[in-house]
């Protein structure tokens, strides 16, 4: 019946009907997907690009990730669309090895996938966790009114502040770092548009840069690292192209900042109590993360997962500690969440974690795992990486992740494992956490802080200085092939 119906069809025509035979009848499904299906060896992945399956994939994947670079205007969290893409791409392989006989192949090559996924959301969920509990303990409070009470210029504010979000990223992740850095340009800048403009896109730039150095900067960085394609320390060698990533467009939009010094302010904002040891608690899970993967040769979420038990005694410690830290100190009893316990239960900043950023990776994960699966990722690998060559290829990375976003680009180069140097590995971290600077939607900073500066910061107000940017990601290209080629 299925062979009468897909006989003599146009593409076009069998795509549909096979993606939505996919989701309401599989059971029909399964015959379609066999009549369409490229024939494979019985224990090697079928080759599907060219079938219907293949490209209804391909269509899929792409809807979903048109909803994703519209979330500004849909309002749409991310993470729902490519969640509901992984699952159709996964059931149409299911289709389709199903009907040859090859379930556990597929089987086996998602539950690859989902290894990967976990291990990575794993590290993150720890890192978000401390981000929250120092956040939590006023942290980034303290130090946001510290520079609004110095009385800087606006000109020496947007040096400290692109400075402090370029050094600050390689550790909190370049999201947190953003956001608490454009806080301060929005509590300085006042309606000084202008400032606060420039301020966010500068803030974007350094952050993006700052943690394409390390390994904990940014998820692109982290996932080479943890793929053993970098070594712990060799991420520090981009440190100076990625320092000339953010000083080139800097330099240059540092003319076109306001020469004036806004109101100073007294405002003052302690730390709560633990904050300090929190702080190294957090250094002190990285060193554990490292020190697993380098002398112990297990994945570094092993370490971090350990450094989320340091966190619960800190917290048990707080909580046993509450009641004479509260009559020793009449601060402590006027403010009642110092040290409260229900505030610094941790699983309520396991709970305040980026649950859509995270559920997001997972879906791109799957979704590109997928595509990949079906033959799709060596297709574009030996188009890239063989006939274009290594440098344009990684080139190229770059300014796809200003589109697309960074994630699944870079996920897409690890899943090809194309054969490259050490030079070219850093190379393609370099492109891939900068590239993204070059547009506002490039980058989860620049999304996030086009919600947190509505109106001031936007796409076209970014999209004025990419000329600049772009230039700056040039420079920090030349910078690194004349350092770090080998």
């Amino acid at each position: 019946m299925m062979k009468q119906i897909l006989n003599n069809r146009p593409a076009w025509i069998k795509i549909p009907i096979v993606l939505l035979l996919a989701i309401f009848l599989p059971e029909l499904a399964m015959a379609a997907a066999g009549e369409i299906a490229m024939e494979g060896a019985p224990h090697e992945p079928l080759d599907l690009t060219t079938s219907g399956v293949g490209i209804s994939a391909i269509i899929v994947f792409l809807l979903a990730y048109l909803l994703v670079m519209a979330e500004e205007f849909t309002h749409l969290r991310k993470s729902k669309p490519v969640i509901i893409a992984a699952g159709v791409i996964w059931a149409m392989i299911g289709v389709v090895y199903a009907n040859h006989g090859m379930s556990e192949l597929a089987e086996t090559a998602v539950r690859h996938n989902l290894l990967e996924y976990a291990e990575l959301m794993l590290f993150l969920l720890v890192a978000m966790t401390y981000i929250n509990a120092m956040d939590e303990r006023q942290v980034f409070d303290a130090l946001r009114s510290w520079l609004i009470s110095k009385g800087f210029g606006f000109r020496a504010l947007f040096w400290m502040t692109g400075f402090l979000a370029f050094f600050i990223s390689p550790i909190a992740d370049n999201l947190t770092t953003a956001l608490l850095m454009c806080a301060v340009v929005m509590a300085v800048g006042g309606d000084n548009r202008k400032f606060v403009s420039l301020g966010c896109i500068n803030i974007v730039v350094a952050a993006n840069a700052g943690g394409a150095f390390s390994p904990f900067g940014d998820i692109t960085t982290l996932m080479v690292w943890q793929k053993g394609m970098v070594e712990f320390w060799g991420f520090f060698a981009l440190f100076i192209p990625s320092l000339v990533n953010y000083v080139v467009p800097a330099a240059i939009m540092h003319f076109y900042i306001p020469d004036e010094k806004p109101t100073a302010s007294s405002e003052s904002v302690p730390m709560r109590r633990g904050a300090r040891r929190i702080i190294a608690l957090f250094l002190l899970t990285i060193a554990t993360a490292v020190s697993f993967h380098n002398f112990l040769g297990l994945p570094p979420v092993i370490g971090m997962l350990t450094g989320l038990g340091y966190l619960q005694l800190m917290g048990f410690y707080l909580k046993k500690t509450l009641a004479k830290e509260q009559r020793m100190s009449l601060e402590a009893q006027h403010d009642g969440q110092m040290g409260d316990v229900v505030a610094f239960d941790v699983f309520n900043k396991v709970a305040r974690a980026e649950w859509d950023t995270l559920l997001f990776f997972y879906g791109v994960v799957l979704c590109v795992g997928g595509l990949g699966f079906m033959g799709y990722l060596s297709l574009t690998s030996d188009l890239m990486y063989n006939q274009w060559g290594a440098t344009n290829a990684n080139i190229a990375v770059g300014v796809l992740s200003a589109i697309v976003d960074n994630i699944p680009v870079m996920f897409a180069v690890l899943t090809m494992q194309p054969d490259m140097n050490h030079s070219q590995w850093l190379l393609v971290t370099l492109t891939a956490g900068v590239g993204g600077s070059m547009l506002s939607i490039g980058s989860a900073a620049g999304v996030a802080l086009m919600g947190q500066a509505r109106g001031v910061y936007t796409f076209f107000s970014h999209l004025k200085w990419t000329p600049v940017i772009a230039l700056g990601y040039i420079a920090s290209i030349y910078v690194h092939m004349l350092i770090n080629f080998e």
